[in-house]
């Protein structure tokens, strides 16, 4: 891998290769389907560093950009002059302009902009024998300048033309005139009619040509105004019949297709039901979006449509909406498709390889009644079909048996069986995601051998020692070769702790889960993936980590990492790896890496000696609760200069961080010692308290405030008093065998109100999440704890739901910056909590700024500071310094009200329960503003007490009774 500074250090990284004779495979997002960014090669990798908008001509609507900004970015950074690149894929978070050069990227927008070929004017390039230039549109006067100049340029030039001239009547012939035509080189772009432009050509060759530096873009305005029309029919077929009449009647931004299928298996799976529910009658739907330059326009042209087919807005048929929020809600469903049709949840395991073909729209309905009859020849049964309809690109993924012998031989032969189809339609076998490996060997199906033949007289003339990406379009390997199964994959069997219920109790079903799709590249919004987003590194991706656990599954014989669950390399990737849980809702798969990082660190560990920290952090509730012994002088010892630093050392804590103090009265001490008499667990009123240790030893106004919300609201509040813990600390560090037996003893002190279905609340999100998620998965067949999972409820979703009629949350009347735990966020999400906001009168800013950076024991571990801070920096904190005096900050986890209160942002952050209490005082409120709402400040610390804290180290080194330190604890 090199990933170099500058474009400069990038193309001499091209020359030490050409120095040695290695390959080359630049590589920008790696979102590639066809295979196009794995090879035997060394890996450029521009997105790191090579990530700049370099210029910007608004008036002639174009910019110079390096080959790793990611499009989101490159947009966000031209929204001030309100232009766009235009084509947008749907990876448009993550996948980089270098790349989407390398592909020809097009994207539902594509409709309206063109491929991404269509908006490059030129690009400064590289070969691999040295030659850096420009290229671009080239006239007759300037192509004579260039050859007459002489040299390597010169010699490219004509040679070019040459190898067109002599194939030019093949090029013309075989080249299918459709919107969607990605496959093969660009040989139509130096035809003399498209004016000789050797950029244009260069787009889509997927680094087997040239190494790409700098690209000039094309860019257009971007449409201020948007309308949609979604249309019902009876199946994709008929819908796709009807895209022809569409056409006629309007030029629409985006024609996208969803069928029956996407839709069943997302409300299978739960995913994107807001969306479904905005979808008219029907069981395929064509997306329609219009844009303009003002609303009347746009819903004009939407209104239009609809009379030239005979329907109107008020058919059941037919949704219409000029609400962008709502436009971008149903497009979010159709961006899915590759995430939702990836795994269904029957089981079966569907692959790319024919995910992406293209015909001519008007022959778009026949050919999916073809491909349908083909799919049942070979008993592919029910694959989704969607996509761009508009441009007759189809999307799909279909269940391939790729690990047994016939299973790939009837892979193959599908693969010959489908490219003959939609040549015979005369459509494309890519038109949008490019050849790669997956369909580089079907290319002369396609163009005939002529034209394949001058594919490899252009890669000799760039490329004579195929040095660039090799195997890739030209000499291709085997469409069946290099699969990252097949039947020679044989991964060993696992016993494992966690028990996987959703992946057929496999660990390798469950690593598999990812299909590469990249979200976790992402570089805002959203929580995953925080790590990723601090280094850059597609090893601290979800992604990275989740190859390098398929790997050591060791289904290979050549298998990159060979130690298994000892491995270093693995270890060293998930080291970073915050266990926030947010790829576990972010991932469009659903890739759960905190459970698969607990799991590796339980095997990686068993028998042998663990570091400090799983020992420190990792046994926290028990160490909370020796803290009841004496804790001022806990807290005296914390904070002393001397102990505190050798104390961090000692328990693997960063230098950096602070502990946070104890409470001198625990929650369960006061809850004991109000004498309350506990409610009948069969009472309807009665609740149980979750006690959690954070909420009990640390901020125990937390869970007093919850209590009196609760006795508010009408509850009879319980609260357990023998010792329980959710084994959040203990799963989180892999020590998965101590967290069962914990688990077990929990669920013997809280069996009567399980037996009973008691409602059980939890205040800090991540111990709610592990009995909603984790708890059940690592102890599937416990009855108990699945009843448990079903019973607990999280603060917001108890005060919704479970009150008596007519109680309403007391007003607080105030703004509010709020942090989402990652766990809310990927386990419980957070809508009861807006809801409960907004009935209390609070106008909630809910950021979506991703991870604080400290959680759990993630941020205090010793090596870990100046990436977890990095996070926070990148969201959190500065919108947190950035929040009004008068506003409240509301964080529900402990985590996160720690980083912002250790993070420099002057403020401390509330627990909602905590802002419902004072609103049963009467403020704050728009009545009182000058009164503070942050959590008081904990006391200064007696100084006498650090001195007591030194005596006490001293006195038990040297084997001083326990008597004396008896005393000097009633300091």
């Amino acid at each position: 891998m090199v990933v170099p500074h500058d474009v400069d250090a990038g193309a001499e990284a091209v020359a030490v290769c050409a120095q040695f004779g290695a390959p080359v495979l630049s590589r920008g997002g790696g979102t590639s389907l066809g295979g196009q960014c794995t090879n035997a090669a060394v890996v450029i990798d521009w997105t790191k560093y090579c990530n700049h908008l370099v210029s910007v001509d608004a008036e002639r609507g174009t910019c110079v950009v390096e080959p790793g900004i990611v499009l989101d970015e490159l947009n966000r950074q031209l929204s001030t002059e309100r232009l766009k690149f235009g084509p947008k894929p749907s990876t448009h978070s993550h996948c980089s302009l270098g790349g989407m050069i390398g592909n020809n990227s097009c994207g539902a927008s594509a409709q309206a902009y063109g491929k991404t070929v269509d908006n490059v004017r030129r690009l400064e390039i590289v070969t691999y024998d040295g030659m850096r230039c420009w290229v671009g549109p080239t006239s007759r006067e300037e192509f004579e300048a260039v050859v007459a100049e002489g040299g390597r340029r010169a010699e490219l030039y004509q040679q070019l033309k040459n190898i067109v001239d002599r194939h030019m009547g093949d090029i013309r012939r075989r080249y299918p005139d459709i919107p969607r035509r990605v496959s093969g080189y660009n040989l139509d772009s130096l035809l003399p009619e498209n004016g000789f432009d050797l950029a244009r050509a260069l787009v889509g060759s997927e680094g087997t040509l040239v190494t790409v530096l700098r690209a000039e873009l094309d860019l257009v305005p971007v449409p201020p105004y948007e309308a949609m029309v979604v249309l019902g029919y009876g199946d994709i077929c008929a819908a796709a019949d009807d895209v022809p009449r569409l056409l006629e009647h309007c030029e629409p931004e985006l024609l996208e297709a969803i069928d029956g299928r996407m839709a069943q298996l997302m409300r299978a799976e739960g995913a994107y039901l807001s969306s479904l529910d905005r979808f008219p009658d029907g069981e395929s739907w064509l997306l329609v979006q219009f844009s303009g330059d003002t609303q009347e326009a746009v819903d004009a042209q939407a209104h239009d449509l609809l009379g030239a087919l005979g329907r109107s807005e008020d058919d059941t048929t037919v949704a219409f909406s000029d609400d962008p929020q709502r436009e971008q809600s149903m497009l979010k469903a159709r961006e899915a498709g590759l995430g939702v049709t990836a795994r269904p949840p029957d089981g079966r395991e569907t692959w790319e390889g024919w995910e992406d073909s293209a015909v001519p729209p008007d022959r778009l309905g026949d050919y999916l009644r073809d491909l349908k009859e083909l799919f049942a020849e070979f008993g592919y049964d029910h694959p989704s079909l969607y996509g761009h309809f508009g441009q007759g690109c189809v999307h799909t993924r279909i269940p391939f048996a790729l690990k047994t012998a016939d299973g790939v031989e009837q892979f193959r032969a599908f693969l010959f069986r489908a490219a003959d189809l939609v040549v015979s339609y005369g459509g494309s076998l890519s038109g949008e995601h490019g050849d790669g490996q997956a369909r580089g060997e079907l290319l002369s199906r396609m163009f005939g051998e002529t034209v394949v033949a001058a594919f490899g007289e252009v890669k000799a003339l760039f490329d004579p020692d195929d040095r660039m990406n090799p195997g890739k379009v030209v000499a291709p390997h085997r469409v069946d070769a290099n699969l990252r199964l097949g039947p020679l994959w044989r991964p060993r069997g696992h016993d494992t702790e966690f028990g996987y219920p959703e992946d057929e109790h496999s660990f390798t079903r469950a690593v598999m889960r990812c299909v590469g799709i990249g979200n976790c590249r992402s570089h805002e919004g959203g929580v995953m993936c925080p790590s990723y987003r601090a280094t850059g590194e597609e090893e601290h991706s979800t992604r990275g980590r989740a190859r390098l656990l398929f790997e050591m599954l060791e289904g290979h014989a050549d298998s990159a990492v060979t130690d298994g669950w000892r491995s270093t390399e693995v270890k060293d990737a998930l080291d970073l790896c915050l266990s926030c849980k947010g790829c576990k809702s972010d991932c469009p798969v659903g890739v759960d890496m905190a459970t698969y990082k607990a799991e590796f660190l339980s095997h990686h560990y068993a028998r042998r000696l663990r570091p400090a920290a799983h020992y420190s952090m990792g046994w926290l509730p028990l160490w909370a609760r020796m803290s009841r012994l004496a804790p001022r002088l806990v807290n005296a010892a914390l904070s002393a200069p001397g102990l505190a630093r050798a104390g961090k050392k000692l328990a693997g804590v960063a230098a950096e961080r602070d502990a946070p103090p104890f409470s001198e009265e625990s929650f369960v001490q006061w809850w004991a010692a109000r004498g309350l008499p506990e409610p009948d667990p069969a009472d309807p009123r009665t609740v149980v308290l979750w006690p959690d240790t954070f909420s009990t030893y640390f901020h125990p106004a937390v869970a007093k405030s919850a209590v009196r919300v609760m006795e508010n609201a009408g509850f009879q509040v319980a609260v357990p008093t023998r010792a329980v813990c959710c084994s959040l600390t203990w799963i989180s560090t892999g020590q998965l065998a101590t967290a069962k037996k914990v688990l077990r003893r929990t669920l013997d002190v809280l069996r009567p109100w399980i037996e009973a279905g008691t409602p059980i609340v939890g205040l800090e999100p991540s111990c709610t999440a592990v009995f909603r998620s984790d708890a059940p998965e690592l102890m599937p067949e416990d009855q108990d704890v699945k009843r448990l999972s079903e019973q607990f409820r999280t603060f917001s979703e108890l005060l919704l739901n479970d009150t008596p009629e007519g109680w309403q949350p007391p007003r607080l009347a105030r703004t509010a910056t709020v942090q989402t735990h990652c766990h809310q966020h990927a386990v419980m999400k957070y809508d009861a909590d807006q809801e409960l906001m907004r009935r209390a009168g609070v106008e909630a800013d809910v950021l979506d700024e991703g991870c604080c950076g400290l959680a759990g024991n993630f941020g205090f571990e010793r090596g870990h500071y100046d990436v977890s801070m990095t996070i926070g920096e990148q969201g959190v904190l500065p919108a947190v310094r950035d929040t009004a005096p008068s506003s409240m900050v509301l964080a529900d986890g402990f985590s996160c009200r720690t980083q912002i209160e250790q993070g420099g942002t002057g403020r401390r952050a509330m627990h909602l329960a905590e802002a419902l209490a004072l609103g049963l005082d009467g403020f704050p409120s728009v009545d009182h503003p000058e009164k503070s709402i942050d959590r008081p400040v904990a006391p200064e610390r007696d100084a006498r007490l650090v001195t007591a804290a030194v005596a006490v180290a001293a006195c038990a080194t040297a084997g001083t009774t326990y008597a004396l330190v008896r005393r000097m604890m009633r300091m």
